[in-house]
């Protein structure tokens, strides 16, 4: 899922944002043009059945690792290489801080799913995931808060941190903000929600995340996609060591 010494980004597919087929499968074509990394699909709200039938859809197309980013336990596939087994570590709420997962373990076991223990943080304003999860999110202004809870995750043993603004979140998580935490922990950094250029892509880069996430904005503006996938290429080809 990550590339040693490269940043790498990841397209998230929220089925309830789905209307159709053909249009996930131009999408995902995009994503092989621009040499995406990773897809995740997933979302805070799926009421169709449509996990299984996405997931095989994606893999139709794309050779690259298809990884659940689940909101709860209705969205698992057997299809996936993967998931992200979160815990809302920004939170409060026990559902989903290790509620939800008690149910998922045996279930995501059967399914011989990779698994990828995860931090997970809302940053920012209400979103779907905070409202959802009945849990507020870390203001953005409280960097030391953010960092605390990065490095209790850690701490805890998850294998990575994900700090997300939400979907349709007005502005990113502040590059000050990821690079205090970047500096605090060990462990991969994935940042999303709120990213909508390649200046925007290229400062969350700089700053420590060594994954970048985009959705919403690419659902509503396709050829973004392009745009943050050259940040993503610009920073590791000036890198190199």
């Amino acid at each position: 899922m990550f590339l040693q010494n490269k940043k790498t980004l990841a397209l998230l597919i929220d089925p309830e944002k789905t209307h159709n087929s053909q249009e996930l499968i131009e999408l995902i074509h995009l994503a092989v043009k621009y040499e995406i990394n990773n897809v995740f699909v997933g979302g805070s709200l799926v009421t169709n059945d449509k996990m299984d039938s996405i997931v095989l859809s994606v893999k139709s197309v794309f050779d690259g690792p298809v990884i659940l980013f689940p909101g709860g336990i209705n969205q698992l596939s057997r299809h996936a290489d993967g998931i992200l087994f979160l815990s809302l570590i920004s939170g409060r709420n026990p559902e989903f801080l290790v509620g939800k997962q008690v149910v998922a373990a045996p279930m995501i076991r059967k399914m011989g799913l990779d698994v990828y223990p995860t931090g997970y943080m809302l940053v920012g304003e209400i979103s779907s995931a905070s409202y959802m999860s009945n849990t507020l999110p870390i203001p953005h202004n409280k960097v030391d808060i953010a960092t605390a809870t990065a490095l209790a995750g850690e701490m805890m043993g998850h294998q990575i941190i994900y700090m997300d603004a939400g979907s349709g979140a007005k502005r990113p998580i502040s590059p000050n903000m990821i690079a205090a935490v970047r500096s605090t922990i060990k462990v991969p950094l994935i940042i999303g929600g709120g990213i909508r250029s390649f200046d925007e892509a290229y400062s969350a880069l700089e700053a420590g995340a060594d994954m970048i996430v985009v959705g919403n904005a690419i659902e509503q503006h396709p050829h973004l996609l392009q745009e943050i996938a050259g940040a993503i290429q610009a920073f590791n080809t000036s890198n190199v060591h």
